[in-house]
């Protein structure tokens, strides 16, 4: 069973304990494994998840460089929409690191609840 390229450490203990088929692994078969195409299989894992007390500007460089690698994957969007839709807690998918994947969720969020909403409905007023 191949699983995502750096899937988290969690997952991965649990997966190991009870060897339970992965909820990170495509649904459909004819999706293929887009993990299995992904650049950062050649690379470090470390590169794409923060070690303990990291400073801030060693995060931002690693992160950084991260980003650089997934900018010349050929699965970068499917990488990121897995990110999006598990989600993932931790570290850079997709080109995108756990804080900018939440901002993207947040506006998801927001936008299927103004369409959910529909025309002519009051906009409700922003605190603050």
């Amino acid at each position: 069973m191949q699983h995502p390229p750096h899937q988290s450490l969690q997952v991965a203990t649990v997966q190991s304990v009870r060897a339970i088929p992965s909820p990170r692994t495509p649904a459909r078969e004819e999706d293929g494994p887009w993990h299995a195409e992904a650049v950062c299989r050649r690379d470090e894992a470390g590169l794409f998840f923060a070690p303990s007390k990291e400073p801030t500007a060693a995060r931002l460089a690693r992160e950084e460089a991260a980003k650089r690698v997934c900018a010349r994957c050929p699965v970068m969007v499917a990488c990121r929409e897995h990110a999006l839709l598990q989600p993932e807690p931790y570290g850079v998918w997709g080109g995108l690191t756990a804080a900018e994947r939440r901002v993207v969720l947040a506006r998801r969020r927001r936008r299927a609840a103004e369409l959910h909403q529909g025309p002519g409905a009051e906009p409700i007023a922003a605190a603050g």
